[in-house]
């Protein structure tokens, strides 16, 4: 190393929650959800034979999926980061999940 060419030290690395995150996060929200839980019956079914939290809500990366009092599986699908897991992931296939109309939904800062 030369004498002209300094080193850095690691700053220290601050935790970020996944709502800071998506904050930053440009997206156009299309007024028809691409995200639907078919049969909420069936998210009661998964509940008690897997617990909660479903597979749907550990899996996703962004807390789309909330279990609300008990009772059904509310989705916020405009926390959505397409990725397509909770489709995968439904042990029941459940979960219709398709990109948002028209170019809108999310968009990525480098592609």
């Amino acid at each position: 190393m030369s004498a002209t060419q300094t080193t850095q030290t690691p700053q220290s690395e601050q935790k970020v929650s996944v709502e800071e995150k998506l904050y930053l996060a440009k997206y156009k929200l299309d007024e028809r959800p691409h995200l639907v839980v078919l049969d909420q019956d069936v998210c009661k079914k998964c509940a008690q034979i897997n617990g909660t939290p479903q597979p749907c809500m550990l899996l996703c990366p962004a807390d789309v999926y909330k279990w609300e009092e008990d009772k059904k599986n509310v989705v916020s699908y405009d926390n959505c980061v397409e990725c397509g897991a909770c489709r995968i992931i439904c042990p029941y296939t459940n979960i219709e999940w398709k990109y948002p109309r028209w170019g809108r939904g999310l968009s990525h800062r480098y592609g």
